[in-house]
């Protein structure tokens, strides 16, 4: 039997799209479809990989929004229902023992009762009462800080200042009165008067050389020395401090004459006979006072200075938390022993609503702004 001899196998290798080379004479069409097929490829996994960056980064960013959102909009619900939860802040621009201090201790107990937490005083002095301003406006407007602000700072600053960082009218909200403090006019041992008609006298008999201390350029203690000194017709020496305490202290020692100034700050210094008091700037006798006369009485009629004190909370606090703290100070006026110690001190307590409290506030912008205008006042 004859075998067939063995099929030989073609050497010629087929080209397939697995194989490493094209065959004879097809490398340079295949090597550029090749590449082209390659640059394809990387341009859609890099078109694929930002676009996933991007889908991943916006919802990353809606994330955030809506938890922003959320937890703003828990601690809005948290300020309106659970406040206060802690202790508040009562900021006071003016160093201890002056009248803004005693306003804020005054009330202190009281509204801390009032409101179920403590209210924590904070003296920060300095820039005519804008140091103590400024830190309050800027706080967080949650209602755990307020400011016990006096009314010659809030009406005059602006027209003092160039520029002094706050608005009275745009970063405080009026929250309500505390007292309301007629002025009376004392005279330390440095001068040679016991009444309002011997003051006059000795002005006009020493016309400049007459000294008379304020809490500050543009205070109220500032203006009513300038009114005092155009009704006797005569100029007066300003002598400013900052703050009430350390103008007292130099009146008592005789470095300076006089010091129109509410009560409550001097009343201790007036019953250990170191400070006299000649008049009351106001239209009738104080309870606290009942022996001196009022500027009308003495002799110079139509002359009234007061001041009020009131508290304000950081533009932007949610309503039913300044309606909580005007609630409280309604209550602290109607305590005992507020009455009796602000009877004492020859101050009225008047509560006002906070719309009241913002009205008077205005009011006393635009009249104080003028008045210091028109005497060219300027701080820089």
């Amino acid at each position: 039997m004859s075998r067939k001899p063995p099929t030989r196998r073609s050497t010629t290798r087929r080209w397939s799209r697995s194989s490493p080379s094209p065959p004879a004479g097809r490398s340079t069409c295949w090597s550029r479809r090749r590449a082209e097929t390659r640059r394809a490829a990387r341009i859609t996994t890099k078109t694929k990989e930002k676009r996933g960056r991007r889908i991943m980064k916006i919802t990353r960013r809606l994330l955030l929004a809506t938890t922003g959102l959320a937890v703003a909009g828990q601690a809005h619900a948290q300020t309106e229902t659970g406040w206060p939860s802690r202790p508040i802040t009562l900021v006071v621009p003016n160093p201890p023992g002056g009248g803004t201090d005693f306003a804020a201790r005054l009330f202190q107990e009281a509204l801390g009762q009032a409101l179920g937490q403590p209210v924590v005083i904070e003296n920060r002095s300095g820039g005519n009462g804008n140091v103590g301003i400024l830190a309050a406006a800027r706080a967080a407007p949650d209602g755990y800080t307020l400011l016990l602000q006096y009314s010659g700072y809030h009406g005059a600053n602006t027209a003092l200042m160039p520029d002094i960082g706050w608005d009275p009218n745009r970063d405080l909200a009026a929250v309500g009165m505390a007292t309301i403090a007629p002025h009376v006019i004392f005279a330390g041992p440095g001068i040679p008067v016991s009444s309002l008609a011997e003051l006059v006298g000795h002005i006009r008999e020493n016309p400049g050389r007459v000294t008379y201390a304020s809490a500050g350029t543009g205070s109220i203690q500032n203006i009513a020395g300038l009114q005092l000194a155009q009704r006797v017709g005569v100029p007066m020496l300003h002598v400013p401090y900052r703050g009430a305490a350390p103008a007292l202290q130099d009146v008592v020692g005789g470095r300076v004459d006089i010091f129109i100034t509410t009560p409550s700050s001097a009343m201790s210094l007036l019953q250990g006979g170191q400070l006299k008091a000649l008049a009351v700037a106001s239209e009738a006798r104080l309870p606290a006072l009942p022996d001196v006369p009022t500027t009308a009485e003495a002799g110079l009629p139509g002359y009234t200075v007061d001041a009020w004190f009131a508290v304000f909370a950081p533009a932007g606090t949610p309503p039913p938390v300044i309606e909580k703290v005007n609630a409280a100070l309604r209550a602290a006026t109607r305590n005992p022993k507020v009455q009796e110690v602000a009877a004492a001190s020859g101050v009225v307590l008047r509560p006002l609503t906070a719309a009241e409290m913002d009205a008077l506030a205005r009011q006393d912008v635009e009249t104080l702004t003028r008045v210091v205008r028109e005497a060219g006042l300027r701080l820089e």
